[in-house]
């Protein structure tokens, strides 16, 4: 056998090998599935309350807000904002600057601002002052993703649906629950995996695990909750 076959074949058999152990991970925890979820319902809950908010416009711009800044940050914002800015019709007419000034305490405000007024337009003007109940249609609204999206309708209609941010896509992957490479792939992975009346909840309960234990870098897994079940024990 010549060095270069050898050297394919046993990259072959490293590559074999590593299926292998991520087959055989993903089924253990995948059997620890109850387990794990009834631990994340008794430490975060099953419900989250909700943004302040009286109209569906405003739900949306207060997820919106919350993109790269704490629920915190959003919470004390919002009464200020809707204040100003009762309507839709008066948040539209806003000049964005004014806008700019009403959540200048939240990440990235310019920004969201100029998203924010061009969203409430297109609300206005497109749909008749009412969001749209449909995925394919929210996500069309300037400034609003698919993870936004998600959780609007999940909040604002009920309607299930799994959204992948940092924290989801990579305890996901340390549980073992999803291999995929990008958020699209691991959220289809996720709902294949879980039962639909989690589908919702999940997504709070590990983004609440991701900034507590299971953070990006040096994780807490002798204070985890789920440590006795995680993917990387294996």
């Amino acid at each position: 056998m010549s060095e270069i076959h050898f050297v394919e074949n046993e990259k072959n058999e490293r590559a074999g090998n590593t299926e292998g152990v991520m087959e055989e991970t993903t089924k253990k925890t995948k059997g620890f599935l109850s387990c794990i979820l009834d631990a994340l319902d008794e430490e975060y809950g099953i419900t989250k309350e909700g943004f302040y908010h009286k109209e569906d416009w405003q739900l949306l711009a207060a997820i919106m807000l919350s993109a790269q800044s704490t629920d915190k940050q959003v919470d004390e914002t919002l009464p200020g904002l809707w204040e100003r800015f009762p309507t839709l019709e008066e948040a539209a007419a806003a000049p964005v600057e004014d806008i700019a000034q009403a959540i200048k305490s939240i990440g990235l405000y310019q920004v969201k601002a100029r998203n924010l007024k061009k969203c409430f337009g297109e609300i206005l003007t497109v749909y008749g002052g009412n969001v749209p109940a449909e995925l394919e249609t929210l996500v069309k609204l300037p400034g609003v993703g698919r993870k936004t999206a998600t959780l609007f309708l999940a909040d604002a209609y009920g309607i299930p649906g799994v959204t992948v941010d940092t924290h989801v896509f990579r305890i996901a992957k340390r549980l073992g629950w999803a291999q995929g490479k990008n958020p699209v792939e691991v959220e289809r992975e996720l709902m294949d995996l879980l039962p639909e009346e989690h589908w919702n909840r999940i997504n709070f309960q590990l983004i609440y695990h991701g900034r507590k234990t299971c953070t990006a870098r040096k994780a807490k897994c002798g204070e985890c909750i789920l440590e006795k079940w995680c993917g990387k024990k294996f």
